[in-house]
């Protein structure tokens, strides 16, 4: 088990800590404060122990990709793109100070916007006792997630002069080994901790991978079956069963045999489908897969829903959510299930026309933990599900991480949990 700030003397120290405060922007404002909110019970501990001064440190996106896109987007579209429109985008999308207004209304106290990342020792140590500081968004440095050691080294080394004691409490980015993530540690005198978010995320991730109440459930759904083998493959060391919706499940029934119309499959992954089907026979796990299927002429919030009261679907529609019968099915395996990790919708529950499925799910989830399953939501599209549909109170944990949920279930140590101190 990791050590927390409750394990460790914070009074008088400098505190500096990663948070994700990756939130989606609009022109400069918040649009959803989840994140920020799952920080705020480790900063409001840590201003308690009376430390000197605490240093808050995020990314907010990715300048070079994100404007990147924007520029490809709006060229695309015949619009010219000059530095006035960069400077725009980038302060209406991936300027920390806007963030930091809206973090320190919801602290209740001042909070000071530092304007870059690197360079701040000198304002951070003239700060008054117990003041918090944010810096700028530490991916305007190429160092932070450079692959080459030594520059994220160089960047990490003088981050590590803004803190006595470094604390990481941002699980979203503990799968990437970056300058503020991971390599600051080695240049910490006192060993990493995390904070509460850090702790309850492994305390709840880690036993449905190493030692889950049984019989466990996994519900992997999603569009791609490229980027859920791993999960499947160690989900399958424990689960009774195995939910494939999404349009990974296609790839699948196309494996079968089946007739799948214009629904989305990858073809380059047709083998390891039949050896994922194969190994879960020998293992004797069961494979739950959609019997029948909402379908549609086009991928289009307006398509006309046609049910699809079979398991072959038609050469003119494609799959865009799962039938009656299919939700009957889930049902009776999670049932009896005593934890059930859920990653990845089960059809395209965005749009309102197919997103029943995706709903039925959620409630059959949200029943189990009344019954007391224990359960695991991780990845942005389930949790934005279960946010959806008003249900996300009713599971045992929603985490705060997409991609770290989904290496966490592969079994992977993540670098931003690799570098803490244990009990």
């Amino acid at each position: 088990m990791i050590k927390t700030v409750k394990d460790v003397d914070l009074k008088g120290k400098r505190v500096i800590m990663r948070v994700d405060f990756n939130v989606p922007m609009k022109d400069g404002v918040v649009q959803d404060d989840t994140r920020i909110m799952a920080a705020l019970p480790t900063i409001k501990y840590i201003l308690e122990q009376s430390p000197r001064s605490l240093v808050l440190m995020s990314h907010l996106g990715d300048p070079k990709k994100d404007v990147k896109k924007a520029q490809e987007k709006a060229e695309k579209a015949g619009k010219t793109w000059t530095d006035a429109d960069k400077e725009k985008f980038i302060n209406g999308k991936n300027r920390m100070k806007p963030v930091v207004e809206y973090f320190a209304s919801k602290l209740g106290k001042p909070v000071t916007f530092l304007p870059d990342a690197l360079g701040q020792k000198a304002a951070i140590d003239a700060l008054p006792e117990g003041a918090v500081a944010m810096l700028e968004n530490v991916r305007f440095h190429p160092e932070e997630t450079s692959k080459v050691d030594a520059e994220r080294e160089t960047m990490a080394k003088e981050l590590s002069t803004y803190g006595d004691i470094f604390v990481n409490d941002a699980f979203g980015t503990a799968h990437r080994d970056q300058a503020s993530t991971a390599t600051i540690a080695k240049f910490m005198a006192e060993k990493p901790v995390g904070g509460f978010l850090m702790e309850k995320e492994v305390a709840n991730i880690e036993p449905m991978v190493t030692n889950p109440p049984k019989p466990q459930v996994a519900i992997i759904g999603g569009a791609k079956v490229s980027s859920k083998i791993a999960v499947l493959e160690s989900l399958m060391k424990n689960a009774s069963a195995l939910v494939i919706g999404g349009g990974m499940a296609y790839t699948f029934l196309k494996a079968q045999g089946h007739k799948v119309g214009k629904s989305l499959v990858e073809d380059d992954f047709i083998d390891t489908a039949k050896k994922l089907l194969s190994d879960a026979a020998a293992k004797n796990v069961k494979i739950i897969l959609p019997v029948d299927h909402v379908g549609a002429e086009e991928f289009s919030p307006d398509a006309k829903a046609v049910a699809v009261d079979n398991i072959d679907i038609p050469e003119n529609l494609m799959a865009m959510d799962v039938g009656p019968k299919t939700v009957e099915a889930y049902k009776e395996v999670l049932s009896t299930a005593k934890s059930i990790v859920w990653n990845g919708p089960v059809g395209v529950f965005e749009f309102d026309a197919f997103a029943r499925g995706t709903e039925q799910v959620a409630r059959l989830v949200a029943e189990a933990t009344g019954r007391g399953a224990m359960t695991v939501v991780g990845g942005g599209d389930s949790v934005a599900a279960v946010n959806k549909f008003h249900l996300a109170d009713k599971m045992t944990h929603v985490s705060t991480g997409g991609g770290a949920s989904l290496e966490f279930l592969e079994g992977k140590t993540l670098p931003g949990i690799a570098i803490l101190a244990q009990k």
